[in-house]
């Protein structure tokens, strides 16, 4: 045995299971292992779903907090409570709609020759993903152009956290994971941006 596979056995739970914030913190790191863990562990989707949750609760205080301190937030039109409301919504939506489109793609079309999931388990190992989102809290903090690297960063550490997540619940390499997730956000742009131009009916 590794000194790697020691250490994740002496730090689970007498159920087996490695510890909430554990998995938090190894999933942000991008341990591999832990994503399997994830995959293969039905209830996590609970755990997965308040660390979405967790994220857009994280990004709406951290906008608030910087209009509080006289700072205004970047592009945007619509009015402070609908902004905020939209901040809050995006990791929730992109969660779920994302993962539909991630597994559509990645489950047909770029599917590899080990791929065997379901659209389930990749939204467990990509709802740990978003654990680093977490961080737009810091937002609010000065200088304006720190607050909007916070932002950028949180964000980016999201996306490669993602594609470590789909790649683990799909079964496929790196690669096929990058297009996974690329053609997914495409799609769900277009669906978003589609909403966006459609008339409403009343």
């Amino acid at each position: 045995m590794s000194p790697d596979s020691a250490s994740s056995s002496s730090s689970r739970s007498s159920s087996g299971r490695t510890p909430f914030w554990l998995r938090v913190a190894r999933t942000a790191r991008l341990h591999a292992d832990t994503y399997e863990e994830v995959e293969a562990d039905p209830s996590s989707i609970v755990q997965a779903t308040g660390i979405v949750l967790v994220s857009g609760l994280a990004g709406v205080l951290g906008a608030y907090l910087r209009i509080q301190l006289g700072t205004p937030l970047p592009g945007s039109a619509l009015p402070l409570p609908w902004h905020l409301a939209l901040i809050g919504l995006e990791p929730l939506v992109v969660w779920i709609i994302g993962c539909a489109f991630a597994y559509m793609v990645g489950a047909t079309f770029l599917k590899g020759p080990e791929t065997e999931s379901d659209y389930r388990e990749l939204l467990r190992t990509t709802g740990f993903s978003f654990a680093p989102g977490s961080l737009t809290f810091f937002a609010w903090l000065p200088p304006s152009s720190l607050g909007l690297g916070i932002i950028a960063l949180a964000k980016l550490w999201v996306l490669v956290a993602c594609i470590v997540g789909i790649r683990q619940a799909l079964d496929f390499t790196t690669g096929r994971a990058i297009g996974t997730l690329g053609v997914s956000f495409v799609l769900l742009w277009l669906v978003l941006w589609g909403l966006t131009v459609t008339p409403l009916p009343f």
